[in-house]
């Protein structure tokens, strides 16, 4: 947020002192926008061109630049129009300089004027600014991370073997009518097992029917020491 106000503000000033500086000496006391846009392409002349024609246009569309890319936080809007400044710029001096044979500033105001340096300085401030904004990039991708932040959604029961997302084998589908059996609630070991291997089943769970009961042994009754019943 900072990074996109701090270019925002620059790219914004440098396009008000680029606008600005055609209004200001260029060269031996004459103004930027007296200088045709097709000078800079065939040669500067001595003749005053209309608002229209003069380089005050190209700085003109420079700074619509500035605020479309500003709006839409595009540092390719803002570089462009630093480009120009600077491009259309740099082109006036190689056209002047072949016009007068040397570019120089003398101490009485002749020579380049205040107005080409406020040129300069605003397509640096523009490249500036559009280094220094953040762009859509970054909008883009703190919107991506957000989504990558929220929760995966679970599948539908068209498709119940893809959760869980780590593509590992879910739930199978139950097509039977029937209702699933129950398991048996005992998990512990086996009774046979209790008393060792090869030992049979406890004596609680023997079969006693080997063992018939005499019909005159009441039951509670234990023998005497003749091995005759009593009572």
């Amino acid at each position: 947020m900072i990074r996109n106000v701090l270019g925002s503000v620059l790219a914004l000033v440098g396009a008000a002192a680029a606008v600005l500086s055609p209004f200001r000496d260029w060269y031996d006391g004459r103004p930027g926008r007296d200088y045709r846009v097709a000078e800079l392409f065939s040669g500067i002349s001595a003749s005053r061109p209309g608002p229209l024609d003069s380089i005050l246009l190209a700085f003109l569309f420079a700074a619509l630049l500035t605020v479309a890319g500003v709006v839409l936080r595009s540092r390719l809007l803002v570089a462009a129009a630093g480009v120009v400044v600077l491009g259309f710029t740099v082109l006036w001096m190689v056209r002047q300089g072949e016009s007068v044979g040397s570019l120089a500033i003398a101490a009485d105001g002749s020579g380049l004027g205040w107005g080409v340096a406020e040129a300069a300085a605003g397509g640096v401030l523009l490249l500036l600014g559009a280094a220094v904004m953040p762009g859509r990039h970054g909008a883009g991708h703190r919107l991506a991370r957000k989504r990558r932040d929220q929760p995966y959604t679970a599948p539908g029961s068209e498709h119940p073997d893809t959760w869980p997302p780590t593509q590992e084998p879910g739930p199978s589908v139950q097509t039977s009518t029937l209702p699933e059996p129950e398991p048996e609630l005992y998990t512990g070991p086996d009774p046979a097992e209790r008393h060792g291997p090869g030992s049979g089943p406890s004596p609680a769970g023997r079969d006693t029917a080997p063992y018939p009961v005499a019909p005159d042994e009441a039951p509670g009754k234990a023998p005497d020491a003749d091995g005759h019943p009593n009572g």
